[in-house]
């Protein structure tokens, strides 16, 4: 069997039945492909909406996300297994353009973000700037886990997703698959993610929750160089933040004294690097409002981290 498709999912009733309905309209033979679905002890219909489309149900509650994944892979018979999330879907010629990497066996893992739905909002359209790969294939230090291909053999070498992590499972998995080999991202391997942050708020908490995991990924594996931005930068900007807020303090009391001034130019030295990633990374874009949407959304995820940092018990 070419392919085993392993999809974790906890009260996924609004987002399976699309999942599934893709993946059976796929132009790719059936016989080599199985379907996956891992519940997590679903109280709504997500178990009976499963089976209902032909796939192979386990119950396992109080199990991580990483713990669902392993579980599936454990009984998986595809020599590639696939894990995708039940809020994505994915297009007709996803399996075969998958297939073109069996004839690169030095490819341990390859798959790409997912793409935003067609009426993505604009929080969803200015991250996916940052989230998008800059050409149709190239070799990458980690791939999202809601969207990866991973050969099984290697997959169980490196011992699976570390079950002890709420998120950032991903990239502590690709830390030890690229020992083994390249990890690639194809934008030919589409898939789209309907539930992608579409709101200030949720994109917020999302990034909170990540950056919590994220520093506890650091504490399992160690740390590696690559990692130094995604620590440093959100603590030099809660630093800023605070130094912004006594500034503001300041300037209540002297209106017409030199505060103001100061208060402003360093509002200006302190958000201007932030706006040049913001236009670096939105050029090519159309129409401002991607760049501005961005520049908003870096100084949320800066803030989101930082704050996860804040709240992170070792």
């Amino acid at each position: 069997m070419d392919f085993s498709i392993i999809i974790p999912a906890k009260n996924e009733e609004n987002n399976l039945a699309q999942c599934l309905r893709s993946i059976a309209a796929l132009d790719y033979p059936r016989a080599a492909f199985e379907v996956l679905v891992i519940d997590n002890g679903s109280t709504d219909n997500t178990v009976e909406i499963a089976r209902s489309y032909g796939a192979e149900v386990h119950v396992k509650p109080e199990m991580t996300i990483s713990g669902l994944r392993n579980f599936g892979s454990s009984i998986a018979r595809g020599n590639t297994l696939i894990f995708l999330d039940a809020d994505c879907t994915v297009f007709a010629d996803w399996l075969k353009s998958a297939s073109i990497w069996d004839e690169h066996p030095e490819v341990c893992c390859y798959g790409g973000p997912p793409t935003i739905p067609e009426r993505a909002t604009w929080v969803q359209k200015s991250w996916y700037i940052v989230r998008k790969k800059s050409q149709e294939i190239e070799d990458v230090d980690w791939l999202e886990s809601m969207h990866m291909f991973v050969r099984k053999k290697v997959f169980v070498d490196v011992g699976g997703f570390d079950e002890s992590l709420q998120t950032c499972e991903d990239y502590d998995l690709s830390l030890r698959l690229k020992k083994y080999g390249r990890i690639v991202a194809d934008r030919r391997i589409n898939a789209v993610h309907h539930g992608e942050a579409s709101t200030v708020g949720h994109f917020y908490r999302k990034e909170s929750w990540r950056g919590i995991s994220n520093l506890a990924g650091l504490k399992r594996h160690g740390f590696h160089r690559r990692e130094l931005p995604s620590i440093l930068i959100p603590m030099v900007y809660l630093c800023c933040v605070l130094v912004t807020l006594v500034l503001v303090v300041l300037t209540s009391f002297t209106l017409f004294g030199l505060t103001v001034p100061i208060l402003l130019v360093w509002l200006a030295c302190w958000q201007l690097p932030i706006l040049l990633l913001a236009l670096t990374k939105g050029s090519g874009h159309h129409g401002p409002g991607l760049r501005i949407g961005l520049y908003l959304l870096l100084n949320v995820y800066f803030l989101a981290r930082g704050r996860a940092m804040l709240k992170f018990n070792p």
